[in-house]
């Protein structure tokens, strides 16, 4: 027996750091699954794995490639490949640290050597590229491209390009073909019909985000290869299409949510050869109060795929995390048995296969195959082993809470649990709240390390999907317009207050966390609400006026107009949401996480906050990552931040442990960027 909080847990800072992180980006190579996958203990780089038709995976890149593309600020589809009859796989692929398109061959032999197709540019962040299309038989490789135009972060222009694969442009910009104009400001990649006689793509432009309305632009291919009489076929200012793909037959499959859910719509081919447009109305092929698509945060993200046959995998449910076969001539939808209760957004297809990324809240993300005509399925990559005895994992619950207007606020709860302590009776434990990323997003119920290390130790964590998450309709989501800062703040508090009321918490040891968005809602918590005893706050947003005037990149450059409001209509909105200007709230201990080289929520707004705090005696912490960006991804990095948030709450609420290195609670600000507290 032993109070909560005090409890004795394998699951330390080390172990949490060597599972960050999940496979992600899959696709068919021939007979081959490839995917990236995430190396903590190699600087943070992503890998590109293949798994041969033997079963053994190897990596198709050694160090120090790192696959991953920084278009829009959070990336995309960083890679394609082919099998071709003789000479291997072909690979394209985004490396991180240039972010230059690279051609390799990887059974060339020992001596070959990734080859670079893009040029650099010295203007502002250079070129960038994401979602490509590698198209062999015409030498070339088809995907956005994000080129800077200046310096500033939204001194930018996006179009769809063909760069030559022979290796041409590699020092000739001029030679990069582009297939379209700069008319729209975003656009994903394009989709080739089977005959390859048309191209179609989606695109939205400023205030609105790809979850607010998008369009489906639809050309011709020409023999030369350029698009012609490019048209809309799809969306609108208050329609947001997620997804689209072409069906064998020639149809444009699409998930919208013009029905109030992301459901799948299937477009008719033209009736007759010639004709432009495509025929009659969208028709829904599966109505449902689900969703059967996502928010476009990364261009390439798949929530569904068309089978050989006419079939359709599907992800689908609260949250699109079910994996389902979809009949489209029936409408029947088949859900596939296994133990896995998410799944990513990264279908893919090799005739009657299906790959893809799952987990449960038993187990983390693997690669997982299904065989449609079976109806088996296995893993296949990145298999799931217990790094721990499984006892030590969190019992999650979901629940539904009641918010301040009446509505529902989802949840999950995760309650402290340890197979060989219990608490003294009465005690209640410590809980957390964990605000959720985007806000735009969800928080999936899936097995975290990093939520067992805090539960193994005697600390309850509950995950808030508050008004504005995606998975419960277009209607939930748009709880947040303009109340970005109020429904967030509040329902976090509403569902710490029913822990509390319900017995299940103890009142006086709440705290709140998050990164991102949900640091903005951490930190805007402790200046509305002295409901939580403490904070931890990673890479947030602070300052609205300036992340909205050229304070962040361009993709989220206009988000707050839709969750604030226009800042020259409401402008004293800005201010007075703003955890910056509202610093004389703050009463609370908390600590700042911040990643250096972050271009999303710059180190620049925690300094000025700490400055407002500083002189008003509220303990806190500063500590800085050089060469971490948005979100962490080293090893290094997430233990120290897990040990001073852990260290954070030891002092807080009064626990007992000596498994970590004390953090310094100061309480005076003198902002630093020494990687330590300040």
């Amino acid at each position: 027996m032993a109070p909560y909080g005090d409890w004795h847990s394998p699951v330390d800072a080390e172990l949490v750091a060597s599972h960050d992180g999940h496979p992600e980006y899959v696709g068919t190579v021939g007979e081959e699954v490839w995917w990236t996958a995430p190396r903590p203990g190699e600087g943070g780089r992503r890998a590109l794995i293949r798994r041969r038709t033997d079963g053994a995976e190897v990596p198709v890149l050694a160090p120090p490639w790192n696959v991953r593309s920084k278009v829009m600020g959070y990336g995309g589809m960083p890679w394609a490949a082919v099998d071709r009859a003789s000479g291997g796989p072909l690979v394209v692929f985004v490396h991180f640290a240039d972010q230059r398109l690279y051609v390799h061959e990887p059974d060339a032999g020992a001596g070959a050597a990734p080859r670079p197709l893009t040029p650099l540019s010295a203007v502002g962040e250079g070129l960038r590229w994401a979602d490509p299309v590698l198209l062999p038989e015409r030498g070339e490789v088809w995907c956005v491209l994000e080129e800077f135009t200046g310096a500033g972060p939204t001194d930018v222009r996006r179009v769809i390009a063909a760069v030559p694969l022979d290796g041409s442009a590699a020092e000739d910009r001029a030679a990069v073909r582009e297939l379209t104009d700069d008319g729209h400001r975003f656009l994903s990649g394009p989709r080739l019909s089977p005959d390859g006689r048309r191209a179609a793509w989606i695109v939205w432009d400023h205030p609105r985000m790809p979850w607010d309305g998008t369009e489906v632009m639809l050309a011709d291919v020409a023999q030369d290869g350029s698009f012609t009489g490019a048209r809309a076929v799809l969306g609108g200012p208050e329609e947001s299409v997620a997804q689209i793909e072409w069906a064998e037959d020639g149809a444009l499959l699409a998930a919208t949510d013009r029905t109030g859910w992301w459901n799948l719509h299937r477009l008719q081919p033209p009736e007759a050869a010639g004709e432009r447009a495509m025929a009659g109305r969208p028709v829904e092929l599966c109505p449902r109060e689900e969703e059967f698509g996502g928010p476009l945060w990364k261009l390439g993200h798949r929530w569904f795929a068309p089978l050989t046959g006419g079939l359709i995998a599907v992800l689908h449910g609260r949250g699109a995390a079910a994996l389902g076969i979809l009949d489209p001539r029936t409408g029947d939808l088949a859900d596939v048995p296994g133990p896995w209760t998410e799944w990513e957004p990264t279908l893919a297809v090799n005739g009657t296969r299906v790959v893809g990324v799952a987990a449960s809240p038993h187990s983390g993300h693997e690669v997982v195959e299904l065989d449609v005509c079976t109806g088996r399925s296995r893993v296949i990559g990145s298999a799931h082993s217990d790094p721990v005895d499984p006892a030590y994992y969190p019992r999650p619950e979901a629940r539904t809470f009641t918010g301040p207007d009446g509505g529902e606020i989802h949840a999950q709860l995760y309650p402290p649990h340890h197979p060989g302590h219990t608490a003294p009776d009465g005690e209640l434990p410590p809980y957390v709240i964990w605000a959720h990323g985007g806000p735009t997003g969800r928080a999936p119920l899936v097995l975290d390390l990093e939520i067992a290390y805090f539960t193994s130790r005697g600390i309850g964590v509950a995950e808030v999907n508050y008004g504005g998450s995606t998975g419960y309709g277009r209607a939930y989501r748009e709880r947040l317009r303009e109340q970005w800062g109020v429904v967030d703040v509040q329902d976090c508090a509403a569902v710490a207050g029913a822990l509390a009321d319900e017995g299940i918490a103890d009142r006086a040891r709440l705290a709140i966390r998050g990164g991102s968005a949900g640091g903005w809602t951490a930190a805007a918590s402790l200046t509305a609400t002295d409901l939580y005893a403490c904070a931890t706050v990673s890479y947030p947003i602070l300052d609205l006026v300036s992340w909205a005037t050229g304070g962040t990149h361009d993709f989220e450059s206009r988000y707050t107009e839709s969750l604030v409001g226009p800042l020259d209509e409401v402008a004293d909105r800005y201010r007075e949401r703003s955890p910056l200007h509202r610093a004389d709230r703050v009463g609370s201990p908390f600590v700042l996480l911040q990643g250096l080289d972050d271009t999303i929520c710059p180190p620049e707004q925690c300094e000025r906050f700490l400055e407002a705090v500083s002189g008003r005696g509220v303990p806190h912490a500063y500590l800085t990552f050089e060469g971490e960006g948005h979100g962490f991804r080293r090893a290094d990095t997430m233990i120290r931040a897990l040990e001073a948030e852990l260290s954070l709450y030891i002092q807080t609420f009064g626990l007992i442990r000596s498994d970590v290195p004390t953090l310094e609670l100061l309480k005076s600000a003198v902002p630093n960027s020494t990687g330590g507290a300040s």
